[in-house]
């Protein structure tokens, strides 16, 4: 049969005959040598003397000595070429099979190396494979934490997280500021180290200790900062890993300070409203009942009850219309009706008003009112209501004789009119000048001189500082008078 080869097939077919011709070759050169090798030796211990004998021992040790010398060269370079294979393996990181071409003479050795180094392939293609879903996962669990930090560091609120051996694990901007740490040197740190809250400390180890009862839980925690005394909600819940164990817990800290005062103020507002109104009520009926009962038969007698009754009933709408007025201007439904005014104006139409008051403790009234050439822009109906509250109160707690002065002042540098009313009376120690603007509070070493609702200071702050812009203030010693002032812009 005739057959027919490619001409890739004719290279492997005479590759593969010159392989075999050379593995025959060195053979043969092998056994030749050896035979020579042995035939010299024979020739030596037969103690052949001759010339000829000597000249042929030499031959044929020359021809072994040859055949030796090719066998090892040939090994020699085959031993170079399979360690030249081995050695760029080494250097690519590249696994692949020693080729073996000719190295015939090897193969009871290439066949293990091959062997052994399929099998570190394959365990290097499994080790490749999960390195790269390593990686994937690696790169999506970063990915994920930067997103848990971005939205962490968005909260308003302190955020501590700790993990299962109650190390910083993460934190936000809030949370570094109320406890004075930096997050890139507080990671992987004990918290108690972090955070110098023996208490917040507790509850975080308590907290991740019963998480398999209980896994969030809210308390409230008080933490001292610049020696201000801050109310926090904490709330704390444990984290979970995939099996379900607690792995950590998350620490979240809302500020409820303003919180809780203002609750304090509603608190302490009610009482105050209810103590206001039930003295003048009190009041009325107590003069009410005597009217019904005929304890007043006389006239002169009535007519007492009916002014007390009616005095007290003013006290109590003025009472209402001042919380009414407050609540509003807080609530910032008033509306201003701001329009250019003269500011000596203002003081002259207050004074008209207070000049009875003034007049019943022989009190003087004085007036010192910089020169007309600046007007303000405000409420007017706002603006008296404030310049008469003060003016009221200055002649309330002047002793008869004394001397009230309200003036006037443009200070072209601030550009502003500065109103002041300043009394000759008892004046106001320091333990009482921080709350004088505060809801109902009244100054207890002179609350006996006059009535009030201890509403009127703090109207007038409200007018000032809220609806107009300005700043109202007060500079007093006790027995030797008060100025209160207050400044409002100029008109540009």
């Amino acid at each position: 049969m005739n057959s027919h080869c490619t001409p890739t097939d004719r290279r492997g077919h005479s590759a593969k005959i010159f392989g075999n011709r050379s593995t025959a070759l060195a053979a043969i050169l092998a056994s030749l040598g050896a035979a020579a090798a042995y035939y010299a030796i024979c020739l030596v211990q037969r103690g052949v003397h001759t010339v000829a004998d000597h000249l042929a021992a030499i031959v044929v040790a020359v021809a072994a000595a040859v055949a030796v010398v090719l066998c090892l060269s040939r090994l020699q370079r085959v031993m170079n070429a399979v360690s030249a294979e081995l050695e760029t393996m080494a250097g690519t990181g590249e696994i692949g099979h020693v080729s073996g071409r000719g190295a015939e003479l090897l193969v009871p050795v290439v066949r293990p190396i091959n062997n052994v180094l399929a099998r570190c392939r394959q365990e290097m293609d499994a080790l490749r494979d999960v390195n790269r879903e390593l990686k994937i996962q690696a790169r999506v669990t970063d990915a994920e934490k930067q997103h848990t930090e971005a939205i962490i560091d968005s909260i308003s609120d302190a955020v501590v997280v700790t993990n299962r051996f109650d190390e910083l694990a993460m934190a936000n901007a809030a949370a570094e500021e109320l406890f004075d740490f930096t997050i890139a040197g507080a990671l992987r740190k004990s918290i108690n180290h972090v955070v110098n809250d023996g208490t917040l400390v507790r509850l975080i180890a308590d907290t991740r200790k019963h998480g398999h009862t209980q896994r969030r839980k809210v308390v409230s925690h008080s933490v001292d900062t610049d020696g201000e005394t801050r109310t926090f909600g904490v709330t704390l819940c444990c984290t979970t890993d995939k099996r379900g164990e607690v792995s950590g817990v998350v620490a979240v800290l809302h500020d409820v300070t303003k919180e809780k005062e203002v609750g304090q103020m509603k608190t302490d507002f009610v009482s105050n409203v209810s103590h206001e109104l039930r003295t003048p009520l009190a009041g009325i009926k107590a003069y009410i009942e005597m009217l019904l009962d005929g304890d007043a038969e006389d006239p002169k007698t009535r007519r007492e009850f009916h002014e007390i009754i009616s005095s007290e009933t003013d006290r109590l709408s003025r009472l209402i219309d001042n919380i009414l007025d407050i609540a509003r201007i807080e609530s910032g439904v008033v509306k201003v009706a701001c329009e250019p005014m003269d500011p000596t104006a203002v003081v002259k139409a207050t004074l008209e008003v207070a000049n009875p008051q003034a007049a019943m403790k022989n009190i003087e009234l004085a007036e010192e009112l910089a020169p007309v050439y600046a007007q303000i822009e405000a409420d007017r109906d706002m603006i008296n209501q404030a310049v008469m509250n003060l003016v009221s109160n200055a002649i309330k707690y002047t002793p008869e004789g004394g001397r009230v002065t309200v003036s006037t002042k443009i200070d072209e540098r601030h550009g502003v009119v500065v109103f002041s009313v300043a009394d000759t009376g008892v004046g106001i120690g320091p333990e009482d000048l921080p709350h004088l603007f505060d809801k109902f509070y009244r100054v207890r070493g002179s609350s006996k001189m006059a009535q009030g609702t201890g509403l009127g200071l703090s109207l007038g702050k409200h007018i000032v500082e809220t609806l107009h812009r300005g700043r109202l203030s007060v500079t007093s010693k006790r027995g030797e008078g008060s100025v209160f002032s207050f400044e409002l812009p100029i008109c540009q």
